[in-house]
Order: C-alpha cells, then structure tokens, then sequence
C-alpha cells in the first residue's frame, strides 16, 4: 500500500489559493513540512506524491519540496517516495535539482506511468532500475543473468538503487517500487 499525496490540495490549503503553480521557496517549505506530516503519519513505507493539477513548479519550489524532502529522510523509518504526473517542465526543475544535490527519485510521466528516474543517473543505475522494474523481484543472480553483466556489477548497481531508495531491498531480494 501506498499514502497518495495530491499536491494541488495541499497548495490551496497551504496559501488559501486557488492557483496551481509551486512557485517560491516559501511556498516550498509550507509544501513540504504538509507532506511531512502526511508521511509521518501513514502506516506505509511508500508515499506517491501527485504532480497531476500542478501547473508550474519553478527551481525553488522543487528543491524545497522534493530535494529536502529526500535530504529529510533520517532513516529511522524507510520512506519510499514516488513522483506521479510529472509533466516536461516539472522534469526540466527536478532534474536540475536533484542532480545538483546528487539525489535520484522515481517517477512516472504525465503522458504515461513507466517509472523513469529524475536527478543523478549513471549507465548501470539507468540500466538496472529499468531491468528490475521489467523483471520483477529477484536478486544480482537474476539481474545478472538479465543483463548479461557479472553478478557483483549487478549486485553494486541493485545496492546502489536500494540506497536511494529506488527499489525495495529486504532479504536478498530486490523489488520495484509499487507504482499505483
């Protein structure tokens, strides 16, 4: 299970608006500290933040509200965060941000929900993250045998998409995100 958070309403509740654009830092922090809550209080691990009704997302805005959101996480309690409806421009902030504080997230496309990662990326992660979402769960063996990559190549990049929590690790056993 997932706690789905819409970020439109959260906007409007959080400057008694009716616009959609996440625009100033301000903004940002009132955005985020609302999500934070929302996190905090839901029994589940993964959280899907909706940019579906968000017109503009300016690069305040998005380093307030996801770049410190994923800096925030203390890992006393794992927080999977996933982002839904990113349109081109959201990415083009995102993107920037994230890179420039070597973060990397998930997130699925406004036009359609394959998973793709925004902010730092290398070949492997790319390349990994796209097999084990293809793939299902499994282990380096499996992501290996996949690839045609040697089994510490696949275990390193399976660790390394673990620890930015871009994939699920428990047991030996690696999982995508759920999605939906």
């Amino acid at each position: 299970m997932m706690e789905r958070i819409d970020l439109a309403p959260l906007l409007r509740e959080a400057v008694a608006t009716s616009y959609t654009d996440l625009v100033t830092r301000p903004t940002g922090v009132l955005i985020r500290s609302r999500i934070e809550a929302r996190i905090a209080a839901s029994p589940f691990p993964f959280a899907l933040l909706d940019f579906t009704s968000i017109g503009l997302l300016d690069f305040s805005c998005a380093d307030e509200v996801v770049a410190k959101l994923l800096l925030g996480d203390d890992g006393a309690r794992p927080r999977f965060v996933v982002l839904r409806g990113v349109s081109e421009s959201h990415r083009d902030a995102l993107d920037h941000v994230l890179e420039h504080r070597q973060l990397t997230i998930v997130a699925l496309a406004a036009q359609d929900l394959r998973p793709c990662l925004l902010g730092l990326r290398t070949p492997d992660l790319l390349t990994a993250f796209d097999a084990a979402n293809r793939i299902g769960p499994g282990d380096a063996h499996r992501l290996a045998e996949t690839l045609g990559w040697t089994v510490e190549r696949a275990a390193d990049a399976l660790q390394s998409l673990a620890l930015r929590r871009l994939i699920h690790a428990a047991g030996g056993t690696f999982r995508p995100l759920p999605l939906l």
